[in-house]
C-alpha cells in the first residue's frame, strides 16, 4: 500500500475530526493502525487541536477543597502515679566454662611462631624433610588444591616463601613426610622433651 495523496487527505480530515488511529486505519484499508501513527508523526499531525478540547469539555471540575474544621483541643490525661521501681531481675550467669585461648594472629612481616624443635621432631621425620623441600614443586597460595601439601616453607613476608605441594596424604593436609611432623603422638612428644631435659 502507498499513501497517494487523496489516503494522505483523508488521513488529515480525519485526524483533524478527532478519530482513532485504528478507525482511520480501517476506513483507509489496507493500513495498520501503526501505520497511520507513523505517517501522522512524519505528517506532523501528532498534535490535535480538536482533541484538547473535548477533552476538557469532557473532565469534570474539581470540587473545592474545603478546610478541615478546626480541631477541640484534647483534655490533658492525668499522668499514672509512679510506681516503685521494680528490682532489676538477676542476669543468669552461665556456668564459669574455661575458654581455650586463641591462637596469635600473625600478619604478614611478622617472624613466624618457631617451629618445632629437633627434640620435638623425630630424627627419621627430621632427616626426611630435608629430602622432601628438595623434591617439593614449590606452589603458590593460588596454586594449591586439595590434593596437594599445604605445608608452608619460609616467611610469608618474603618472596622465598612457597608451599611444598607435593601429594599429600588421603584426609590429611600434607603429604607423608610433613605429616610425620604435624601430627605425633602427645606420648612420644613428651618422652623427647623430658629426655632433653
Amino acid at each position: 500500500m502507498s499513501w497517494t495523496d487523496e489516503r494522505v487527505e483523508i488521513l488529515k480530515q480525519m485526524w483533524a475530526e478527532g478519530k482513532s488511529a485504528s478507525v482511520i486505519a480501517k476506513e483507509l484499508g489496507g493500513v495498520t493502525r501503526n501505520a497511520v501513527i507513523g505517517k501522522v508523526h512524519r505528517l506532523g499531525l501528532s498534535n490535535r487541536t480538536a482533541a484538547p478540547a473535548a477533552a476538557a469539555k469532557t473532565t469534570p471540575e474539581p470540587e473545592a477543597v474545603k478546610p478541615p474544621p478546626p480541631r477541640e483541643p484534647e483534655a490533658k490525661k492525668p499522668e499514672p502515679a509512679p510506681q516503685a521501681a521494680a528490682a532489676p531481675k538477676p542476669v543468669e550467669k552461665p556456668a564459669n566454662l574455661p575458654i581455650p585461648p586463641r591462637k596469635p594472629i600473625i600478619t604478614a612481616g611478622q617472624p613466624l611462631p618457631p617451629q618445632p624443635s629437633a627434640n620435638e621432631i623425630s630424627a627419621e621425620a627430621l632427616a626426611n624433610l630435608a629430602e622432601v623441600e628438595k623434591r617439593a614443586r614449590k606452589l603458590t597460595l593460588m596454586q594449591l588444591t586439595e590434593r596437594t601439601c599445604k605445608w608452608p616453607i619460609g616467611d610469608p613476608a618474603t618472596e622465598e616463601f612457597w608451599f611444598c605441594g607435593l601429594p599429600c596424604q588421603p584426609g590429611k593436609p600434607y603429604c607423608e613426610a610433613h605429616t610425620a611432623v604435624a601430627f605425633q603422638p602427645m606420648s612420644s612428644r613428651r618422652d623427647r622433651r623430658s629426655a632433653s631435659r
